[in-house]
């Protein structure tokens, strides 16, 4: 399992990064503001000093939710980041100003002027703010050499991780007594666990991972009390590989470490939730609304092809495993369905109509209704029968696991090509696998880049 134990904690670093930039970036913008005021007005009005305090303020939770500043994106995609910030903060002024009913008292001239130099003036000051910020973190952790005690694949893991992302000078390897059979890429071993302290005396070590398994916690107790003296930061990498983790984090409850093993994404960061229910919401409204000729002649076309009901409604596990109903045009004939049996090709149970709306997935737009009412989102893992979920829980590791969030009308295992029939253990087990990626990975980008994708997976052969 890939190393990746995030650390839910206050960093000073990254927060001096972020707040430096974007304190910078918010007095350019304050000030930009104030100058296109005054020559479009000879003065600068109490309304547009009330915009500009209320931009600062609205920037803050925009830019904290679209990542701006993050030390690790290269240039195009902290631009990316910046213009979605920008993008929120306007949006966010413009629904404000729209209430108050206050948009009539602001010069179009200026507020256009200021939308679009503001973010070109931020994406320049960015540049060198973004290769400062990147030269500090490398001038810091360039005097902080590493060793990692152990030579297993989690050892081997991190020291991948310290080189390639966090740039950590590493010295290499210290053997915990067994005899390491590694490949020729894998970093040196400079010694054994006994002589721990000779190493770090020697190789100047300033910080030392501990990547040994939790049956050796008596042997890394005793090591931490040997190195209270040694004048170098410890840090134990606990050894988790074994276990199916899910949006796992280290987080600290009054003074005490607490490892979240399973969390759902949903109560570890409501705020990010909340925006991104509100968000679906909005969206699937609006499709409703625009797509209701196609939802009106499909319904029509739905219901003179077979008799029967327009809408299929079927029961299954929604957020935490509760049970939901989820819409769908009718593309079969009314059979008998207290045996639940998969679609597959060539089904003599679709009709005509049906075999059309499936191909084009157009059977499943009456999920933006379960959508508006909460039940579902936009994103998330497609919600299987009940009787599937019974079969395959009980014969793929952590199958249910995917139901800590929202199910959605589209998901990262059907842009990936895990759509269609499952007519195998192998292809749920693979549609899992991207389900719980999906889970620990999940961020706006990455729903965007979903949606923007599923129209061009819609004409796939595995679907039918």
């Amino acid at each position: 399992m890939e190393l990746s134990l995030r650390i839910n904690r206050n960093n000073g670093l990254k927060g001096l990064t972020f707040w430096g930039q974007w304190a910078l970036a918010q007095a350019f913008i304050v000030a930009l503001l104030f100058i296109l005021a005054e020559r479009h007005t000879g003065t600068v009005e109490f309304y547009y000093r009330m915009c500009a305090t209320l931009a600062v303020l609205a920037s803050v939770p925009a830019y904290t939710f679209s990542g701006v500043y993050r030390k690790q994106d290269n240039y195009l995609t902290g631009l990316g980041r910046l213009f979605m910030g920008w993008s929120m903060t306007m949006l966010a002024l413009a629904g404000i100003a729209f209430v108050c009913k206050a948009d009539e008292v602001f010069s179009r001239e200026v507020t256009l002027s200021w939308a679009v130099y503001g973010f070109l003036g931020q994406a320049l000051l960015y540049a060198p703010l973004h290769a400062f910020s990147k030269y500090y973190q490398r001038s810091r952790t360039s005097a902080q050499k590493t060793l990692i005690v152990g030579t297993g694949e989690l050892a081997l893991g991190l020291a991948k991780k310290i080189s390639q992302v966090e740039n950590l000078p590493l010295v290499g390897l210290v053997s915990n007594g067994a005899t390491p059979n590694l490949d020729s890429d894998a970093p040196r071993v400079v010694g054994d666990q006994e002589d721990l302290l000779e190493l770090i005396k020697d190789h100047d070590i300033r910080r030392l991972y501990i990547t040994l398994p939790l049956a050796e916690a008596a042997k890394i107790e005793a090591m931490y009390v040997d190195l209270l003296g040694a004048n170098v930061d410890v840090v134990w990498v606990p050894d988790l590989n074994s276990l199916t983790l899910l949006n796992h984090s280290v987080k600290v409850v009054d003074g005490l470490p607490a490892i979240c093993l399973n969390e759902s994404p949903l109560t570890s960061r409501p705020t990010a939730a909340l925006s991104k229910s509100l968000v679906e919401k909005g969206v699937a409204l609006l499709a409703i609304i625009l797509l209701s000729p196609v939802l009106l002649f499909i319904a029509l076309a739905v219901k003179i092809n077979s008799p029967g009901p327009v809408f299929f409604k079927q029961d299954r596990h929604g957020w935490n495993g509760k049970v939901i109903q989820v819409w769908k045009f009718r593309s079969m004939r009314v059979h008998d369905d207290r045996e639940v049996v998969q679609a597959s090709r060539n089904d003599s149970r679709i009709t005509a109509v049906g075999r059309f709306i499936r191909r084009t997935s157009l059977d499943e737009l009456p999920q933006l209704f379960n959508v508006l009412q909460g039940q579902m989102a936009l994103v998330g893992p497609r919600p299987h029968a009940v009787a599937h979920n019974h079969y395959y829980s009980g014969k793929i590791l952590a199958y249910m696991a995917r139901h800590r969030i929202k199910p959605g009308i589209t998901g990262l295992a059907q842009i990936s090509g895990c759509r269609g029939e499952t007519d195998t253990i192998d292809k749920m087990q693979r549609r899992v696998e991207m389900d719980l990626h999906y889970i620990n990975n999940w961020s706006l980008w990455l729903d965007l880049k979903i949606l923007v994708k599923t129209p061009f997976t819609l004409l796939s052969k595995d679907i039918y």
